[in-house]
């Protein structure tokens, strides 16, 4: 048992043989249509994880509550309904569309009689499978770990609770049954390999700082590629850069980070980052596991931010995104929306109310490449912001200086005037700073 807790291998694969037959719950707060209409999207939105992860959905049912029960998150009335609407459809496997705290969980499945899991441990499963580098793979199961801590009971409860009593006898006072002895070995076990997968990270995120530096180092404008999961960002890196990127249209396609270079109509070189896509509710494992790799977001330049344009609730999506950015503290970057899929879209009237909500709104199709000189266009405009227009002159006995100063900007103008090289060139600001003495007043 414990090592389905730790293993990797194991982890989250309760089932092998074949898929299980699932009911999904979404649990909402009051009557009314459009509480109902937003319930059964995310139902929907469920359903896709649970169907990437490998479970077989046989009936979905949003579930109308007064007020939220302590101890089984839905109240007594409506729990009953949910056992019945189980039976009904022979299922073995119920999964909830909140987190579940681990007391509720334990008691929905003596109430039910089968399984249930909630959607921290679907998007956790989906993530288990589709991690590729080994630092995903970390992160991954530190947030597994992490997860499955406070449910040791739970999967304890074949044990004795307690073996022998008090008085003069025997042992004498009270003695730990084997269940609570083994919880408390798995409690040392799980913080040994907490700290380990700790240290592990540490050390990848090292390597990627190593990286990072040296992309600083070169001057090279970055942008990130961010937005909800399925908004075609993957597509749009390979459109742009023939990245060769895995698409596929599931939920969490891609977990790791792609970097690409990219060449803008100006000749700008930059750079262009795939990163792992949001959702809703994002489990907040996730966002801590995953620091490192959406650190890629943080340090970038600029974000592009992908709204899946045909998406019902694309508005909310957007929503989302921006939430776990500010979450992330990461709100204050320079944000172009590129509105995707602009060509599926069927509400014409979508565009404008993004544009009024998000002015640096650009309307694309990054399949059918829809749009792009637009895109180039506003990235080579927010670009200029942070670039200045400079003359310099520099004495060629320096010529270290100006072929920096090529590699780094877009020269203009070059002439020599007797032993110095005149340019004029177009630079980053951060750039301009360290060549000041040889700057010309224009």
């Amino acid at each position: 048992m414990l090592q389905r807790l730790i293993s990797e291998q194991e982890s989250f694969s309760f089932f092998e043989k074949e898929p299980p037959r699932a009911l999904l719950v979404s649990v909402y707060k009051g009557g009314g249509t459009v509480p109902r209409e937003i319930c059964e999207e995310h139902l929907q939105e469920l359903s896709l994880l649970a169907e990437t992860f490998g479970i077989e959905v046989v009936h979905k049912t949003p579930c109308v509550i007064r007020r939220y029960d302590a101890a089984t998150y839905v109240t007594e009335g409506k729990l009953q309904e949910l056992v019945d609407l189980a039976k009904e459809h022979h299922v073995n496997l119920v999964v909830f569309d909140d987190e579940l705290a681990p007391s509720q969980q334990r008691n929905l499945e003596k109430a039910f009689g089968v399984s249930v899991i909630d959607r921290t441990e679907v998007i956790l499963g989906v993530f288990a499978q589709r991690a590729q580098t080994k630092e995903a793979r970390l992160q991954i199961e530190l947030a597994q770990v992490k997860y499955q801590a406070p449910r040791l009971k739970r999967m304890w409860t074949h044990l004795s609770r307690q073996h022998g009593s008090g008085g003069s006898g025997g042992g004498g006072g009270y003695l730990k049954g084997e269940g609570e002895k083994q919880i408390e070995i798995d409690r040392r076990i799980i913080k040994r390999k907490i700290d380990l997968l700790n240290k592990e990270l540490e050390e990848v995120k090292a390597y990627r700082e190593t990286q990072r530096l040296s992309r600083q180092r070169a001057e090279i404008p970055v942008f990130a590629i961010i937005g909800y999961t399925n908004a075609g960002k993957s597509t749009l890196l390979n459109a742009l850069t023939q990245a060769g990127v895995f698409v596929e249209n599931k939920l969490f396609a891609t977990l790791d980070t792609t970097t690409r270079k990219f060449s803008l109509p100006n000749n700008q070189e930059v750079l262009l980052i795939d990163t792992v896509g949001f959702i809703r509710k994002l489990p907040h494992l996730l966002v801590a596991a995953f620091k490192s790799t959406l650190e890629e977001a943080f340090q970038a330049d600029f974000l592009l931010h992908l709204v899946d344009l045909s998406h019902p609730m694309a508005e909310e999506q957007a929503e989302t995104t921006y939430e776990v950015l500010k979450e992330l503290n990461v709100e204050n970057t320079p944000i172009i929306t590129v509105l995707n899929k602009v060509d599926l879209c069927a509400d014409s009237a979508a565009i404008n109310r993004f544009r009024i909500k998000y002015p640096k709104s650009i309307p694309i199709s990054a399949l059918n490449k829809i749009g792009f000189e637009y895109l180039q266009e506003m990235m080579v405009q927010e670009l200029s912001k942070r670039r200045q227009v400079v003359s310099l002159r520099i004495p060629q006995s320096e010529y270290a200086v100006v072929s920096e100063v090529i590699r780094l900007g877009n020269v203009l103008q070059q002439d020599y005037e007797e032993n110095d090289v005149l340019l004029r060139v177009d630079l980053p600001t951060s750039a301009v700073a360290r060549l000041q003495k040889y700057l010309q007043k224009s």
